[in-house]
């Protein structure tokens, strides 16, 4: 080989393996996660569904609240969801029939209702449904595709498997930003009734209740 073909295979030498790191360093493109805290998050997006209904002083009239639980049956509302009356004339008795439809599906009524668009016309009240779903955005995340960890950061994909699994079946997405409230009952003196009487029991050796005699003979 002669000289000049030697500078030649050199040249190409370091030109494929300066082509070889560039392309290194462009594989783990984006943010990098240096810590072991999952950057994939569930996000809670709400919806409100709205439906006006024609009310008088007693209340809601029957082929309104026939109307009324028809839509809660289109709608499927199950737990989670949160129904709330916008009522100008905030009237009791509309209150209670609405509670009342709202009960058939195992639902409360909430305090206060959310803000809408439009507005509610004189006679008219408005039901509106508040539904939230959760989901994590960018959720799988096979940006680095080849595997290569020079940095030694978390995957991109970190977190997308569980939180996207908890997102899916949480019963109530709420749950998720705020947790679960109690309200306000207690059954402890129920549950401290059963821990009592199996304390409170004799042990069997000791002539307490002893387990039923079982005979393997007869019919």
């Amino acid at each position: 080989m002669t000289i000049r073909n030697k500078r030649y295979a050199a040249s190409a030498l370091a030109l494929s393996l300066g082509l070889g790191l560039s392309a290194c360093g462009t594989l783990n493109e984006g943010p990098q996660n240096m810590t072991l805290y999952s950057v994939n998050q569930p996000v809670v997006e709400r919806q409100n569904y709205t439906l006006d209904l024609g009310s008088n002083a007693s209340g809601l009239s029957v082929p309104e609240q026939a109307r009324l639980a028809d839509w809660f049956e289109t709608l499927d509302v199950g737990y989670g969801d949160r129904i709330a009356v916008d009522d100008p004339a905030a009237s009791p008795a509309v209150r209670e029939d609405v509670a009342a439809v709202a009960s058939r599906f195992g639902l409360l009524l909430s305090e206060s209702a959310p803000v809408t668009n439009g507005y509610v016309d004189p006679g008219n009240i408005r039901v509106v449904v508040s539904r939230s779903m959760a989901h994590v955005p960018g959720c799988p995340n096979w940006r680095d595709q080849y595997g290569i960890n020079q940095g030694n950061q978390t995957s991109p994909g970190y977190g997308c498997a569980v939180n996207s699994n908890i997102a899916a079946m949480v019963a109530d997405p709420e749950h998720l930003l705020n947790g679960a409230s109690g309200t306000g009952e207690t059954t402890i003196m129920t549950s401290n009734r059963a821990i009592g009487a199996y304390r409170d029991a004799q042990p069997s050796g000791g002539g307490g209740t002893n387990l039923p005699e079982v005979s393997s003979e007869g019919g």
